[in-house]
């Protein structure tokens, strides 16, 4: 799975994953060996399925949205990345993971969305297909949360909320496992 962060540059994770020659901006492609290859950010999807994740909980006015830059909440997606077993990465196919500052102004509590075809529902057909979406909006995350541990909980639920998307695990289901 690609991972591409602010500016559309890659990275690779691993150990640190902070700056290093290869990697000067210090951004992740966390689990590259799982995509194939990345997309324009703005690509329409026509035709494929999308799940979305929005803030059930968000505070209404929490007073001051907590700050955080686009840099470390790239970094705590990457980082809930990190925390998926390897057991499911190394099953994880053609699907790229964006960060993105707001969602679409019609669904502005929009915290993920996955939009692509479900490992299961892939027959023979499925070859040669644009890789399939993951989405982590940072705005809503960051207006709904009231602390930077807040953030990193919720970054991780809506990380593993859109890969079990990826893996053909329904909404119903995904609320009964506390991760709605």
């Amino acid at each position: 799975m690609r991972f591409r962060g602010a500016g559309g540059h890659e990275g690779r994770t691993g150990a640190g994953g902070g700056p290093d020659a290869r990697n000067p901006e210090g951004t992740r492609t966390a689990y590259g060996g799982a995509a194939r290859r990345t997309g324009d950010s703005r690509r329409e999807r026509a035709g494929r399925g999308g799940s979305r994740r929005r803030a059930r909980d968000a505070v209404p006015d929490n007073g001051c949205v907590l700050e955080m830059t686009r840099e470390e909440f790239e970094e705590l997606v990457a980082e809930a990345l990190d925390r998926i077993p390897p057991e499911l990465t190394r099953l994880m196919d053609n699907v790229a993971v964006f960060v993105e500052d707001e969602p679409p102004a019609d669904d502005p509590e929009l915290l993920g969305l996955y939009e692509g075809t479900p490992l299961t529902d892939r027959g023979e057909w499925y070859a040669g297909v644009l890789p399939d979406r993951i989405t982590v909006y940072r705005g809503p995350t960051l207006r709904m949360c009231e602390t930077r541990e807040d953030v990193v909980a919720e970054t991780e639920v809506t990380v593993v909320h859109e890969i079990a998307h990826h893996f053909g695990i329904d909404d119903e289901r995904l609320h009964a496992l506390g991760y709605g």
